[in-house]
Formats: C-alpha cells, sequence, structure tokens
C-alpha cells in the first residue's frame, strides 16, 4: 500500500472527521457523519499499521481518532463550562436533593450528643470513669483550650481538613452498607457529647461553645452532607425506582462523589476558621459570626441553586453527558 495514496485519498475525510470533533453541537445526521468517519479512519490507521507502519500518518490520525472518540463518548475535557456547570447545577442540585435527610442526620447527632452530655453531667460514676476531678478540669481548662494552638496554624488547619475529609470520604465511599455512616454518626456524637459534658461542667456552656461553633458550624454541616450522600446510594440500592438497580445505584455513586467534592471544599473553609479564626484573639462573637456566615452561605447556595435548577428539571448526574447511562425502552 503507498502512504501518499492513502493521505491523499483519505485527506478530505480526515479533515472533515476533524471539523465534526470539533463543532460545538452536532445535528442528528452529523453524528452519524461523524460515527461512519470515524469507523473508516480507524480501519485507514489499522492498514497503516500493518503494512506500512508510517510514523507520521499514525501520529496523524492516532491525533484525530482519539479526539474524535471523545467527542463520540461524550469526554469532552475538563473544560471552563463543565466547571461552571458543576458548581452553578450539579453540585446545588445534589446537595438540594439530599437536604431533608443532611437535617435528619443533623437532629439524630444534635440529640445524641445532647443526651451523652447530659448523662455524663448527671451520672457521677459515668463522669468519675472518665478521670479524676482534677484530670478533668485540667483537661476543660488546658488541654481542651491547647489543642487549637497545636503546631503552626497553617499546619493544624491541613491536618484538621485531612482527618475530616477522611471522616467525610468514609461516609460516602461505606454508603451502600447503609450502617457505616450510621455508626460514624454515633461515634462522633457521642465523642462530642463526652467533650461537652467535661468542659461544659468544669469551664461552664460559654467555654465550650466559643470554641466549638466558629469551625464547628460547617465542619459538622459538610460531615452531614456526607453522611447523607452516602445513604442515598443505600437507599438506591433498596429502592431503585424506575431505573434499574444498577442505574439507580450507579446515578446515586456519582452523585456522592459529586457531594464530596463540595464537602471537601466546605471542610477546607472550616479548617481555615479552625486554624486561623478559633485560637485567635479575635472577639468571641465575631469568631462565632464568621461560622456561622459559611454555613448559611452553603445552605444559601444549596437551595437556591438547587431549587432552581431542580425546578428547570436539570440533571445533576455528571455520567449522563459522559456515556455512562444504559438507553432503556419506552
Amino acid at each position: 500500500m503507498d502512504i501518499d495514496v492513502l493521505r491523499v485519498s483519505g485527506k478530505a475525510e480526515w479533515k472533515r472527521l476533524n471539523e465534526l470533533t470539533r463543532k460545538r453541537s452536532l445535528t442528528g445526521e452529523q453524528i452519524d457523519e461523524l460515527d461512519r468517519l470515524y469507523r473508516v479512519a480507524t480501519t485507514d490507521l489499522a492498514r497503516v499499521r500493518t503494512v506500512s507502519p508510517d510514523p507520521d500518518v499514525i501520529a496523524e490520525l492516532s491525533r484525530t481518532l482519539s479526539a474524535a472518540r471523545g467527542r463520540l463518548a461524550g469526554t469532552g475535557g475538563l473544560t471552563g463550562a463543565v466547571i461552571a456547570r458543576f458548581f452553578a447545577v450539579s453540585l446545588p442540585l445534589t446537595l438540594y436533593r439530599i437536604r431533608w435527610v443532611t437535617l435528619a442526620i443533623m437532629a439524630a447527632f444534635i440529640a445524641i450528643s445532647a443526651i451523652q452530655a447530659h448523662y455524663l453531667m448527671t451520672t457521677p460514676d459515668a463522669m468519675n470513669a472518665l478521670g479524676t476531678p482534677e484530670q478533668l478540669r485540667n483537661y476543660a481548662h488546658s488541654a481542651f483550650v491547647e489543642y487549637y494552638h497545636q503546631d503552626t496554624r497553617s499546619e493544624f488547619g491541613l491536618s484538621v481538613w485531612a482527618n475530616n475529609s477522611w471522616i467525610a470520604l468514609q461516609g460516602v465511599a461505606t454508603g451502600i452498607t447503609g450502617v457505616y455512616p450510621l455508626w460514624l454518626l454515633w461515634q462522633n456524637a457521642t465523642v462530642l457529647g463526652n467533650v461537652a459534658g467535661i468542659v461544659i461542667a468544669y469551664g461552664g456552656p460559654w467555654h465550650f461553645f466559643r470554641f466549638i461553633l466558629p469551625h464547628g458550624l460547617p465542619e459538622l454541616t459538610a460531615i452531614f452532607m456526607s453522611l447523607a450522600a452516602g445513604l442515598r446510594v443505600f437507599w438506591a440500592l433498596l429502592v431503585p425506582g424506575e431505573a434499574t438497580r444498577f442505574q439507580a445505584v450507579g446515578s446515586a455513586a456519582r452523585a456522592s462523589i459529586t457531594a464530596a467534592v463540595g464537602c471537601a471544599i466546605l471542610l477546607a473553609g472550616s479548617g481555615f476558621l479552625e486554624g486561623f479564626v478559633t485560637p485567635s484573639e479575635l472577639p468571641d462573637a465575631l469568631k462565632i459570626t464568621l461560622g456561622t456566615l459559611l454555613t448559611v452561605a452553603t445552605w444559601a447556595y444549596t437551595l437556591i441553586l438547587g431549587s432552581r435548577a431542580h425546578r428547570a428539571q436539570e440533571s445533576a448526574d455528571v455520567g449522563i453527558d459522559a456515556g455512562y447511562y444504559q438507553p432503556v425502552a419506552g
């Protein structure tokens, strides 16, 4: 086979394949043409590699086919439009759809923590099992406060972000079990209840809340959202709806990853507050206001943009345009 002849004969089709690949939108006929030209170019590449492996032709055809394959599969790359849609539609809509589960988890967490703290403060034997009065008083007035002053502020904030992101990731990744996220909820709520019981008993309520609220409000909100996203996968497994079970779980799993990205961003904000604001000399009221504003902004973002996307019947599934769905009859 003469490579020059193939170049001449295929030049027009390869050029047309490039043109269709780079078009912003395609009609049905153009998609069919793109598919046909892709198959022809694939055959041309196979012939070149088998009969006369010219490196220039192979490189040219490989680039052309790679771009065309991405267009056919819907994987257009990480563009500005993709990123903008993620933050304007996919993320807020995902968080909006799990808002009630998030609020239920928040209510359960607060209830468990409050019950545990009340139990410790009203049961001397349980409190004494955690340490002597002197040890607990030292924890409330020294260790509890010094925790927020360890390392440099940047190192501490980064370590807090990494630890909380790991908890959030566990909630998302193990959501399909339906059990592990609930165990994480129980474990973290009882730990916070123990800390609250000790610090409030030996230091007073304000001593506890002035250190917890600035970063705790956005931090716990992110954890609640991650657990809700994980449990949504479990619910899709139990109740797939009109989709197949495989489709429902796949869609919920992709949505949970979307939620995890949002939670990681929110945890970065709470990590900054815990590293730089909580241990600072700023007035306590200002510290709490900053944490409250970040939490309110998160919920406003979720409810306003999420409800708008919901009313517009948008899809939060980033896989819909990437060739990850299964056609069904009807």
